[in-house]
């Protein structure tokens, strides 16, 4: 016998009528080319199938027959799947406050806000991470790579004595600028490298750098030179961020932060506002990236510095042969492996 179709609610008919005039409508607006529009559609859609669900018990036999009377109206529309439409329930159900979509999360694409339902559970998270979306103009990637780093987490932690250096408001966005660690793991260079090696590798991999250093990072130049009564100095990498309006030096350490490593910043940023910093431009800020830095000794040693300077830890990628055993842990294994005795053909247990 030919499989029923399922029993449907009395006022079924009505609602699929409803959406069918809600989307054709919003075809005709902007034939689902605006993102907003899409995107409001869906939420609407959402919060429609949640509230029948919440109100009355609608299940999943229903969502099922409704992609497929929408598919049947719409045949050129992808959007229409159940598992699209059960993810539009999701969005409404994470973003109940129709302000807060149509002025934030309306303004990303649909993509974007699956990843973020999918890989980030905090309203607030997923609050900032769209935010962060929206000024960094995030690609579907970017944001996913920022989400598994766990880049709220690293934001606005490094050590700094920007409170004390830098006039407010300036002082809240150059610490809200800096991440701790920096996430350098895009790098193909060993743990024992070289300052000069790992300064090669980011300058050779400048646009996977500046991706991670943040928005409004301009890529000045590396061992750029300053002469400084007579004397020629390099400073590794400079940049200048046009939100700041400043100049950036950036020191690579490849070991643990030392005290003297702020006195020589200080002496870097002091020169760079000398020299290169014009009436327009606000106090050059110095980055020190090393590989570990103890929190108490960093914030002695910038106690007395006057110049604007930050210290970061960043991460490197671990070796691939890191988890793997030596020859020495195999032998120790095989050794370890109680043998049967002679003339015991019984199988060894693992």
């Amino acid at each position: 016998m030919p499989k029923q179709p399922p029993s449907l609610p009395d006022n079924y008919e009505a609602f699929v009528r409803g959406l069918k005039e809600r989307i054709h409508t919003a075809q005709i607006k902007a034939a689902l080319a605006v993102n907003k529009e899409l995107v409001m559609l869906y939420w609407q859609l959402g919060r429609d199938i949640l509230q029948r669900q919440e109100q009355e018990g609608w299940g999943a036999k229903v969502i099922d027959q409704l992609s497929k009377d929408l598919k049947r109206e719409f045949p050129d529309n992808t959007g229409f799947s159940p598992r699209n439409l059960k993810y539009m329930r999701a969005f409404a159900e994470a973003w109940r406050d129709e302000a807060i979509v149509q002025q934030l999360v309306a303004q990303i694409p649909w993509g974007h806000n699956v990843r973020l339902l999918d890989m980030v559970k905090s309203p607030e998270e997923r609050l900032w991470y769209a935010q962060q979306t929206i000024e960094n103009g995030w690609s579907r990637n970017v944001l996913i790579l920022q989400i598994e780093t766990g880049l709220i987490h690293r934001s606005g932690q490094a050590v700094t004595n920007f409170s004390r250096t830098l006039p407010s408001p300036q002082s809240d966005l150059a610490q809200s600028l800096l991440k701790d660690p920096y996430n350098l793991e895009f790098l193909t260079i060993s743990k024992d490298a070289q300052e000069r090696e790992l300064e090669r590798a980011l300058v050779n991999h400048i646009r996977d750098f500046l991706l991670e250093l943040g928005m409004g990072f301009a890529f000045l130049g590396n061992q750029y030179p300053i002469e400084v009564d007579g004397r020629e100095f390099r400073l590794d990498l400079l940049f200048y961020h046009v939100k700041l309006h400043s100049y950036i030096v950036v020191e690579l350490k490849m070991g643990e932060f030392e005290p003297e490593h702020s006195g020589k910043m200080n002496f870097y940023v002091a020169a760079v506002d000398n020299i290169l910093r014009s009436p327009n431009d606000n106090r050059t800020i110095g980055i020190i990236l090393c590989r570990s830095k103890s929190k108490t000794i960093v914030e002695y040693s910038l106690q007395g510095m006057e110049g604007p300077i930050g210290v970061s830890a960043f991460t490197l990628p671990a070796p691939l042969n890191e988890n793997l055993p030596t020859v020495e842990q195999l032998e120790m294994e095989l050794n370890a492996v109680e043998m049967p005795p002679e003339g015991d053909s019984s199988p060894i247990e693992p």
